[in-house]
């Protein structure tokens, strides 16, 4: 049966189902954790940084365990479900557009042994397959942004959380005091009209009933990251023929000089949230 998306994430969709986004995200961008990284040294390896995001987001939630269920939105490659699943036992749905990244993450799954602990599904986080309460956990990392439709992303994961259960996620965001018009570049790189911000997102989970637990803003990483994904794909771009598209890394070159520029103005922001569901 085929599902019915929305133009933005059907765009989306379409994007990372392709082979030239399926081989740079996982030749280039880490592999598993595809996502901004918390970076020690402006040199340090991309996969090294990003699995350090993974771990920063599960060390803000108290009492994670083989009780713990978990929902991934915007799960790509599974790198994170496999930590939470391995280091923790927990219980994880991955959530995922991507037929491909979707494959790719089944795969790896049951290579390391976590594929009963990890059900991967397709779907769109506007619109979760499960019922109320059915987590303790809604987890994302640099998904939300993709959806046109952000506030009920945010509606959806309040709705499948029990109560007391959280919400922690990053998502690439535009600074709250950030001018009109300046973004147009991102925001045309990838098919956006608009980026949430802070603001944004602490009002979205006041609007569906969550309260704030903290929120790490830790922008400097995003253009870090930014810049050491456009140093990795120059270095080795030789590789990359017959995976990767010259027209293909031609674009993301600019698309990621545009992000790096952006944020070195101050106009991006990144970081941690992490919110909670009242328990009563």
């Amino acid at each position: 049966m085929s599902t019915q998306y929305s133009q933005v994430v059907e765009t989306a969709r379409t994007y990372y189902n392709s082979e030239d986004a399926d081989n740079f995200y996982f030749h280039v961008w880490g592999g598993e954790d595809i996502h901004i990284g918390l970076y020690a040294t402006p040199g340090e390896p991309i996969a090294e940084a990003s699995r350090k995001t993974v771990e920063r987001m599960a060390s803000c939630v108290k009492g994670l365990g083989p009780d713990t269920r978990v929902l991934d939105l915007g799960s790509g490659y599974g790198g994170a479900a496999r930590h939470l699943a391995k280091t923790y036992g927990c219980k994880v749905t991955a959530l995922n557009l991507s037929e491909r990244e979707n494959d790719r993450n089944r795969e790896m799954s049951r290579e390391q042994g976590l594929g009963e602990l990890i059900e991967v599904r397709e779907g769109s986080f506007e619109s979760v397959p499960a019922p109320d309460a059915a987590y303790d956990l809604v987890w994302s990392q640099d998904a939300i942004l993709h959806s046109g439709e952000r506030d009920q992303v945010i509606s959806e994961a309040a709705r499948v959380l029990r109560p007391g259960g959280e919400l922690v996620c990053t998502d690439p965001m535009q600074a709250d005091d950030c001018p009109e018009g300046v973004l147009q570049p991102v925001y045309d790189r990838i098919h956006l009209s608009s980026l949430g911000s802070i603001g944004f997102y602490r009002e979205a989970a006041v609007r569906h009933g969550l309260q704030e637990v903290d929120v790490i803003e830790m922008t400097e990483n995003l253009v870090v990251h930014y810049q050491r994904v456009y140093e990795e794909l120059q270095r080795v771009r030789p590789e990359l023929g017959g995976l990767v598209s010259d027209a293909y890394i031609e674009r993301m070159l600019t698309g990621l000089t545009n992000w790096v520029e952006a944020g070195k103005k101050g106009y991006l922001s990144w970081g941690i949230l992490h919110f909670r569901k009242p328990a009563s």
